[in-house]
């Protein structure tokens, strides 16, 4: 039996524009050609799997099937949510659709996660399809590349889940990658009937609610709009608090291949760092006294480009009116000034600049500076520099 893909596909992006009235939804911004909803269905194009199941809502309804069409995807399936109950609903919702049979395997992965070397990652889904039963459930591990407090984490005896740790602070992330603990990536893997075993023991108002909103449920044209009576009565939880944490039959697949939810401008930036070669050009190099810069890519109210300072260089003190900055040092030393505090970065240190404050990078040392900015705002023009102070008399 093909292996089912479930992409979840509502998230709406809100960490990445904290203060936008409008926000866009992470899954279908354009990074240069390609969006992470596009990579999913592609990765999902494999002879492992089976036609893939959407879980979005009505708003996303349009962008979805846009997807679908420019990806070649003609066997679909679409679950509407009437209202966002987070991920439990969602997960289960897909599941209960009547098409699937009970031995199943589904494999549930998010709309918005970047996931690199595909072959190594299909290669664990299938050697592991044996091993589903009626209660258990695989998820996804991936080893650690630095410590992070933006992801979740797991901690295992031989391949059974031990813990989860939520999103801890980087002293705790230490502690919890030198006990061998894996980022929780978010994707599961389990059959159509464990999935019901498990919410009908656990969360039996879920179950309960979910299963009368499937049941009655209008379709057409390849899309199930969910009654919304019975699903809004379903409490709203995440998988990971309704399930992963009440159940002891959980068993790890652990991946060491690039991956990332792309969730903070700081993982946007070192995207586009890894991956220069193919965004970088001529035409969009720029120079200036204190050295250059190469604009990236150029997106729906965002820039990325890449800072090169020589040494001795000094940017103006400046700030900025209709644009936030998020940098990330690649390479050297730059001495950061941020309104009235003074530092060293160093390679891999973030930072970022808030709107209207006053800023300056400076390269006091030898070797160059390199930065990856991700400049968001409505106006991301040259114009928009108020200096303050400029060694080289550009301050008019």
């Amino acid at each position: 039996m093909k292996i089912r893909p479930v992409i979840l596909c509502g998230g709406a992006g809100t960490r990445l524009w904290p203060k936008a009235k409008k926000h866009q939804a992470k899954q279908f911004i354009d990074f240069g050609n390609w969006t992470l909803l596009g990579k999913t269905l592609e990765r999902v194009k494999a002879s492992i799997y089976d036609a893939p199941i959407i879980s979005t809502n009505a708003k996303y309804l349009k962008q979805v099937k846009q997807h679908l069409k420019k990806h070649k995807i003609r066997k679909f399936k679409i679950v509407l949510e009437p209202a966002k109950r987070n991920t439990a609903p969602a997960i289960l919702s897909t599941a209960l659709i009547k098409d699937i049979p009970n031995q199943q395997p589904l494999m549930f992965l998010a709309a918005d996660h970047l996931v690199e070397k595909v072959g190594i990652f299909n290669k664990a889904i299938k050697k592991n399809q044996k091993k589903l039963t009626h209660n258990n459930i695989f998820i996804f591990g991936i080893k650690p590349t630095m410590p992070s407090s933006e992801f979740g984490y797991f901690l295992t005896k031989n391949t059974k889940v031990t813990r989860f740790i939520e999103k801890p602070k980087e002293a705790k992330a230490k502690q919890v990658i030198s006990k061998k603990g894996y980022w929780n990536s978010g994707m599961f893997y389990l059959r159509k009937d464990s999935i019901i075993n498990n919410f009908k023991k656990y969360q039996p108002n879920i179950y309960r609610n979910c299963n009368k909103a499937v049941l009655k449920a209008n379709y057409r044209n390849n899309v199930y709009y969910l009654n919304k009576q019975a699903f809004t009565k379903a409490n709203a939880k995440s998988f990971d608090y309704a399930i992963l944490e009440k159940t002891k039959d959980i068993n790890a697949i652990k991946l060491d291949i690039p991956w990332s939810d792309l969730g903070s401008w700081k993982e946007i930036c070192k995207m586009y760092g890894r991956n220069k070669r193919y965004y970088y050009k001529k035409k969009n190099v720029f120079h200036r006294p204190w050295g250059r810069y190469v604009n990236l890519f150029n997106g729906k109210e965002f820039l990325i480009k890449e800072l090169y300072v020589k040494p001795k260089g000094i940017l103006s003190l400046q700030k900025h009116h209709h644009r936030a900055e998020h940098w990330v040092v690649t390479h050297g030393k730059p001495k950061i000034t941020l309104n009235k505090k003074y530092f060293t970065m160093k390679p891999d240190e973030t930072i970022f600049i808030p709107l209207g404050a006053i800023h300056r990078i400076e390269n006091p040392y030898k070797k160059p500076v390199k930065i990856i900015e991700a400049q968001v705002g409505s106006i991301l023009k040259e114009t928009d520099i108020v200096r303050y102070q400029d060694i080289y008399g550009r301050i008019k």
